[in-house]
Order: structure tokens, then sequence, then C-alpha cells
């Protein structure tokens, strides 16, 4: 069956061809209105071809939706690479705080927690205290290698894509780390191993949002 909708600004109206095959080539026959069984029809076809396949959600994920999956990372140890002349190039492992990762269409965006257990939608955001990082949570990927597609699947991908590029730069905008010497001196103590195995949330910058804000609105800006 062929449906075929057309519109003269108004009104609107709907019809339901028949299709054979005539030789090699399908030929579409004369139309009748759309009735119920017929628009019931064209509803189920489309729902088994554009409906999402169940997929295992991980306790990491946080929300999905067809534009954005959110998902939230433990506070660990992890491997953190520089390439800037204030510091040098270099690499090391430190601590770092309870993240929330959020990938959507326009790009992929960060943020920290204070807290080891999983983030609620009252959990507050603050700034990621990073290089390579706008207002807003919003990464600069540069030359990054980022999945293109926003799905499951690809989480590991997107955060490979961020934790395995060099930090070169703070980005302009507001701050991103509270100490009292600024950014430089903060990391150069963390590279340093200052901190131990905990990183200090002391240094976190809030962003008077929460959880639930970025999942219901999106990041701002």
């Amino acid at each position: 069956m062929y449906s075929g909708v057309a519109s003269t600004d108004s009104p609107v109206y709907a019809t339901a061809h028949p299709v054979t095959i005539k030789g090699k080539r399908p030929v579409i026959g004369a139309g009748r209105p759309v009735d119920r069984g017929a628009l019931f029809t064209a509803l189920d076809s489309l729902a088994e071809r554009c409906a999402a396949k169940a997929e295992f959600l991980p306790e990491s994920v946080l929300a999905i939706d067809r534009t954005a999956v959110t998902w939230w990372c433990r506070p660990t140890m992890r491997r953190v690479f520089f390439d800037c002349p204030e510091l040098g190039n270099i690499t090391a492992v430190v601590p770092h705080p309870g993240l929330v990762f959020q990938a959507r269409n326009s790009g992929l965006y960060v943020y920290a927690v204070d807290g080891a257990a999983r983030p609620t939608p009252d959990t507050a955001l603050y700034e990621p205290p990073y290089f390579n990082t706008w207002d807003h949570g919003s990464i600069c990927i540069g030359s990054a290698r980022v999945p293109d597609r926003i799905d499951i699947a690809s989480i590991s991908g997107w955060e490979s894509g961020f934790f395995e590029s060099a930090f070169t730069h703070p980005n302009a905008g507001g701050k991103r780390v509270n100490h009292p010497r600024g950014e430089f001196a903060f990391w150069k103590e963390m590279l340093a191993g200052k901190y131990g195995e905990q990183f200090p949330l002391q240094c976190l910058v809030p962003m008077k949002r929460t959880l639930g804000d970025l999942i219901a609105q999106g990041p701002k800006g």
C-alpha cells in the first residue's frame, strides 16, 4: 500500500493506493480516501521500521531520548594528558570527581558532581575542572575522535574522545576551579600528586543547575 498526503494550505486529505508489480516495475494504482484500517496499517508499518530496539540500560545511564544520552562516571583515578607551554607535555594518573556527560547533536558536554553516589534529578552540577571546556559544560572537541552516533553503545567512544585527547588550554569564559592561584596552579598540584587518590571537592565551582534541569532542558547557552 502507498499512502499520499496532499495539501493546498487547507484542507489536508490523504489517500491510499494499492501497489502492484508489472514486469519489474512497481505500479501505483488508483487511490481511495484513507480509512481507519488503512491508517492503522500505515502506523503499524512505521512503528516496525522506526521504533528503537530494546537495550539493556547500565547503571551509568541516567537518561536517554531521541536527541541525547546522559550518563555518569564514578569518581576514579584516570590518566590525563597535557600539551601546553605552562605545564609542558606531560601525562599522569590523577583523581577525578564524579562526572555527568551528555552527548547530543550539538556536541559533548561534561559536568562535575559532589559525591560517589549515583546522581538523582536533585543532584547539583558543578563546572568541569578541565581545560578545553567552554561555559555551560560544552567541550571543545578539536581533533579528538568521537562517534558519529548518539546511543548507549557509543558511550565509551565519547568518553575516550574526551579523556584520551590532550588538554591544551583553558577556554575563555567563567571560572572552572576554585583555587587561589588559578587553574594552572591547580593542575600543577594535581599532576604532582598533592591530593593523593581523592579529588579536592572544595575546588569545584557550582553551576546553580541540577541534573534534572540538564535532562529536562538540555545545556544552557
